[in-house]
């Protein structure tokens, strides 16, 4: 990568440097590799290091670059493609979705996820918001079931799914032991429900703690949320909010809805 200095263009001078930085992916650097540090690069370029990443933080929402920690910046792999909910009825757990089972709690449920459970909408919306304030009350508790998607050994997505006691009132502590087999559980007596339909919602946030320690990102890290409601004739009886990595992942539009493809993970 040679040195560049960025002449006065109409358009910002960041991202005149994404399009700069970017042809240089393709010609000088190879899948893997690590770029120069932030310093090295505003100085070849001549920008300040502001400018520098907010160019960087572009190509890693488009998914050129990932930030690896302990590593630093490298240069993303190819995609391929991976569907995420083509089955339009279908409960978390069934047909081999692609998602590991970790582990289950079971807590009241904060504010937020009460809003989740009790909103309705989608092919049963009449029938949830008929019921929501009854089966969602603060003081009866939720099933939290955490689960990861894994490409290649690399984790590459994390969900969190809500389901009301209410909705598997089949569960015992003698069916739900501790770790996986807990989780596991709860979503076999999930599955004992007629699903009536789903909704999905996707939007671009920025990764917690907790999210960035799962997926292996730096806090603050671009992630795709991808939020799932199931609903069956009593209202909605879970909800999904899945957290993708954004540099791995890409969404199509097509006649089956969303499809997310993600990136083949480097060796």
């Amino acid at each position: 990568m040679g040195t560049t200095q960025l002449e006065s263009v109409p358009e910002p001078k960041y991202w005149h440097l994404k399009t700069v930085l970017s042809e240089a992916l393709d010609h000088d650097f190879a899948v893997g590799e690590i770029l120069p540090n932030e310093r090295e690069l505003a100085a070849r370029f001549g920008v300040a290091r502001a400018t520098l990443r907010q160019a960087l933080e572009q190509l890693e929402l488009e998914g050129r670059l990932q930030r690896r920690r302990g590593v630093g910046t490298t240069v993303a792999p190819p995609r391929v493609g991976v569907a995420v909910g083509s089955a339009r009825h279908s409960w978390p757990g069934e047909s081999a979705d692609g998602w590991e089972a970790v582990d289950a709690a079971e807590a009241l449920p904060t504010a937020a996820v009460l809003k989740l459970l009790a909103a309705g909408g989608g092919s049963a919306g009449s029938a949830a918001s008929g019921s929501a304030s009854a089966v969602f009350a603060a003081d009866q508790p939720v099933y939290t079931v955490r689960r990861t998607r894994v490409t290649e050994g690399q984790v590459v997505a994390a969900e969190l799914l809500y389901v009301p006691a209410a909705s598997v009132p089949g569960l015992s502590a003698v069916d739900a032991p501790a770790g996986p087999a807990r989780a596991r559980a709860v979503l076999r007596e999930l599955q004992r429900l007629a699903l009536d339909g789903q909704d999905r919602s996707v939007e671009l946030g920025s990764a917690r703690a907790d999210d960035a320690k799962e997926l292996d990102r730096l806090p603050g890290a671009p992630v795709l949320l991808v939020t799932t409601r199931y609903f069956t004739a009593g209202g909605t009886a879970a909800v999904s909010v899945a957290t993708y990595r954004a540099d791995t992942c890409r969404l199509t539009f097509g006649d089956e809805g969303v499809e997310i493809t993600e990136t083949r993970v480097a060796s």
